[in-house]
């Protein structure tokens, strides 16, 4: 079966598209076999036609043209088609061999049509088949060498306007105007087998641009665009590696392209692609135009990437950091980009200069790039300056006092063998804030938060007493205590569950009954086991018409 079998559907497309393909045997229809692959329709959402080829290079394979398969996936449709197939197994070899029969009577039966046999069949066939036709014509246009008549034709496929109702193509004819706009690359494409390479540069310049322009007005959400874009782009190369354009001309169109002056967002060219064409010279060229054009706009984004590209494939590693270096962002990322190229050049010094100097130029480090703090960090433990890194941590954590930078600090001090007074400098530093009733983000004291971390029940419990806690953490701390201090446990219990009686849902239940079984140890620790039982049953009257409550409840033995 070419590899047909059940075993591989299920690792093609994995467990889920799997099982999903195996309730759409229902929706397959129109099932074709030939010698080497099998289609058909499947009904899902719309309809889908999807393709499997069974003797492929790589073994089994399928195209669907539902989204997920055109993003390459080998979808559940495609698991339906050939479930089907195989639920017939003894028919397959048969029909392949029909298929192969119908093949060679066909190839027969032409070879013996006369000259004026075929034209008939073919005036036919273009009678009745409209893109046949277009691409017949842009092929006999092509051969004839009538540019005009080209040019003509390929605006023709690129105009939206049958498809678009008041100016728009929407997402149902996205895929047809796809269809006819792709039949340019086929003429650009005969152009160059024909020898007019240089005429294609020309045309497929214009077809990217008006490709651009139309995708403006194109719902062109499955991308069907973007695969003529990429067309087009291959089609350029090619055009110009046969007909060789003039380097400098071809390296300030590159380099015009490169930096959207074309307004092309589908075309995208590497003007390193054209190494080979551009030669030397070209190579100067562009190099040139592309230092011009980013010492003109050095925070251009376009302007910036190309000449990044262009130096690292020249291994021009200053090159790279001047580039960078020219629109430093005020927050270190830029900084810590140059260090990582550094890195890779195997220049650590210049690195961690560069590490350094992010830190230091940037104003605030509560606004910092905490990634940048991380590689400082790790490149003073790897050189052995673990004071240098407490230093750090201890000023980032005192401009940004969180839980992680606490943590953070203290991992540092501990390998610095110092975090005993580093520590009580942190607590005192969070004890002001909470005097101040600076909390987290969440509404909670950090305070309350590190002496948890830090597993110092008590203290934090003497923190969260003075000075107020966020009821997530008061939850916390009963949890802590609950054994030891059940009673303390018990008051925090019963003042979280109150405001949850007067709620409704499904989440308020299940955490209302965490709760109450909190409650209950609490009580059983404490030898109260009747008043729970008390507060409990008078809950249950209370809370009575919340039947799924009281499921809940019954499910737990409340």
């Amino acid at each position: 079966m070419g590899g047909l079998t059940e075993a591989n559907l299920r690792e093609l497309a994995g467990a889920r598209s799997f099982e999903r393909g195996r309730g759409y045997l229902d929706a397959v229809s129109g099932v074709e076999v030939g010698d080497g692959w099998i289609g058909a329709s499947v009904h899902g959402t719309e309809r889908y036609e999807v393709e499997l080829t069974l003797d492929g290079p790589g073994g089994l394979t399928g195209e669907c043209d539902c989204p997920f398969g055109l993003e390459g996936n080998f979808c559940k449709h495609l698991v339906a088609l050939g479930l089907t197939v195989l639920a017939r197994p003894e028919s397959l070899p048969r029909q392949r061999k029909a298929a192969r029969d119908r093949a060679q009577d066909l190839d027969g039966w032409l070879a013996a049509l006369s000259k004026g046999e075929l034209l008939a069949l073919v005036r036919e066939q273009i009678g009745e088949d409209r893109q046949l036709r277009r691409r017949l014509e842009l092929r006999a246009a092509s051969a004839r060498g009538d540019l005009a008549a080209v040019r003509a034709r390929i605006r023709e496929l690129l105009d939206i306007g049958p498809f678009a109702q008041y100016g728009y193509v929407e997402y149902a004819d996205a895929r047809a105007y796809a269809d006819q706009a792709g039949q340019a690359m086929s003429a650009i494409g005969a152009l160059i087998g024909s020898g007019r390479a240089a005429d294609a540069v020309v045309l497929v310049r214009e077809a990217m641009r008006m490709l651009a322009q139309a995708v403006e007005s194109v719902d062109d959400s499955d991308g069907w665009l973007g695969q003529v874009g990429t067309g087009l782009a291959d089609a350029h190369l090619d055009a110009c590696r046969a007909a060789r354009p003039d380097a400098v001309q071809l390296a300030r169109w590159l380099v015009g392209h490169a930096l959207g002056e074309a307004d092309d967002g589908l075309t995208d060219i590497d003007p390193l692609d054209y190494e080979d064409v551009l030669g030397e010279e070209g190579m100067a060229a562009l190099r040139k135009l592309a230092v011009e054009a980013w010492q003109g706009n050095r925070r251009g984004w376009a302007e910036k990437c190309l000449m990044e590209r262009l130096a690292k494939a020249g291994g021009d590693v200053d090159a790279v950091i001047a580039v960078h270096a020219a629109d430093l962002a005020p927050n270190g990322h830029t900084h810590l980009v140059i260090a990582r190229e550094l890195d890779i050049a195997r220049r650590p010094g210049d690195a961690l200069h560069w590490a350094e100097r992010g830190i230091r130029e940037v104003r605030d480090l509560a606004d910092v790039d905490t990634a940048l703090v991380d590689y400082l960090c790790d490149r003073y433990a790897q050189v052995g300056r673990t004071g240098d890194a407490v230093a750090l941590r201890r000023d980032h954590f005192g401009a940004r006092r969180t839980l992680l930078t606490y943590q953070q600090l203290r991992a540092a001090a501990r390998a610095a063998d110092c975090w005993p007074a580093e520590r009580e400098g942190a607590l005192a530093v969070l004890r002001a804030d909470a005097g101040q009733r600076q909390l987290g983000w969440y509404g909670g004291s950090v305070l309350v938060d590190v002496l948890l971390d830090d597993k110092d029940v008590d203290a934090a419990w003497r923190a969260a007493t003075g000075t107020g806690a966020h009821d997530r953490q008061w939850l916390t701390l009963a949890d802590q205590v609950r054994a030891t201090r059940p009673a303390d446990a018990l008051g925090v219990y019963l003042r979280l569950a109150e405001p949850l009686t007067e709620q409704t849902g499904n989440v308020v239940y299940e955490q209302l009954v965490s709760l109450l079984l909190s409650i209950r140890d609490c009580h059983r620790r404490l030898g109260m086991p009747e008043e729970f039982t008390e507060y409990v049953t008078a809950l249950r009257t209370a809370q009575k018409r919340k039947r799924n409550l009281m499921c809940l409840m019954d499910e737990h033995h409340l």
